[in-house]
């Protein structure tokens, strides 16, 4: 799945025009290295976000089947790392 649709799916954005301004902007990192909107999130992949008060860093386990997924299912997809 795209970064850009993932970042939608499991809620972590909540459009997807916002997720791919992130990374327009070079502040989304897949296993430290900035992504494009056309690179695949699999399994495993380290997702860093540099925000502005600071990073916030997600380790995928899961791959969403569809579109979007309730927040409430939010912690089966990923994790979110201190």
């Amino acid at each position: 799945m795209r970064i850009d649709k993932f970042l939608n799916a499991v809620n972590i954005t909540k459009r997807r025009s916002v997720a791919q301004d992130m990374i327009s902007n070079h502040v989304v990192l897949i296993n430290g290295v900035v992504a494009k909107a056309s690179k695949n999130v699999e399994v495993g992949s380290l997702i860093t976000i540099n925000f502005l008060e600071s990073p916030k860093r997600y380790e995928v386990l899961q791959i969403p089947t569809a579109k979007s997924t309730p927040k409430s299912l939010q912690s089966e997809y990923i994790k979110e790392l201190v």
